[in-house]
This record gives structure tokens, C-alpha cells and sequence, in this order.
């Protein structure tokens, strides 16, 4: 991981929402760039749910249909706000190939994530 990134992901969690907001904005602010490390941050961050949700809504909002095969594990994640966020991201990223994976998801046993599956099945074109 390029030093840069790893900086940037320490800082995400970072008790000072400021602090915070800022390293949010300047990954945010690579996008795609930033994608080959928010794949792995996300891999590697087994124990840090939040940092998994972010690594998750950061690959969302990079545009890049490269994010999608990168979002696609979430869908499974053991919390279900990273499940719920891959759902959000798999809408944002336009993914219609893999609207079944989001149909799957109306039958997790978390409400929070079957409504973001229902949101994003209703957003995605067919």
C-alpha cells in the first residue's frame, strides 16, 4: 500500500471527525486512484467494521466499473452496515449485472439491509 493511503486510512478513523472528514474527502478526492488500496484496506480490515463501510462507500463513489468485482464480497460481510453500504455502492456503480446478488439480499436477516437491496433494485436500470 502506497504510504500516502495508509496515512489516509489511519486518519479515517481518527477520533477527531475532522481529522476524519478530511482524509475521507482526499480519498474521495483520488477516486479511482485509490482503488487498488481501498480493496485491500478492506480486505485486510477484519476486526475494523467501520473501516471496511468506508473502504465499501469510497469504491461506490469512484465511478469505476473496476469497484464493482471489488464491492461484490461486502455483500457478505459479517456487519451489516458494510452489507447495506454494498448494496448502496452496487447502485451507485450502475451494477444491473448483479441484480440478483442484490435480490438475494431482501432475505438477509438485517432490515437495514434488505431496504438498501429493495433501494437499489429500484434504482438500477433493468
Amino acid at each position: 500500500m502506497r504510504p500516502r493511503y495508509s496515512d489516509l486510512f489511519e486518519a479515517l478513523c481518527d477520533p477527531d471527525p475532522e481529522r476524519a472528514d478530511r482524509a475521507f474527502d482526499a480519498i474521495l478526492f483520488d477516486r479511482a486512484d485509490a482503488l487498488p488500496e481501498l480493496a485491500e484496506v478492506y480486505r485486510t480490515s477484519k476486526r475494523n467494521a467501520r473501516l471496511r463501510y468506508l473502504a465499501i462507500q469510497l469504491m461506490g463513489f469512484t465511478e469505476d466499473p473496476r469497484a464493482v468485482a471489488m464491492v461484490l464480497p461486502a455483500l457478505d460481510d459479517p456487519h451489516p452496515l458494510v452489507r447495506a453500504e454494498a448494496c448502496r455502492s452496487l447502485e451507485d456503480l450502475a451494477a444491473q449485472e448483479h441484480r440478483d446478488l442484490l435480490e438475494a439480499r431482501l432475505a438477509d436477516m438485517d432490515a437495514l439491509v434488505r431496504k438498501a437491496a429493495a433501494e437499489a433494485l429500484e434504482n438500477i436500470p433493468k
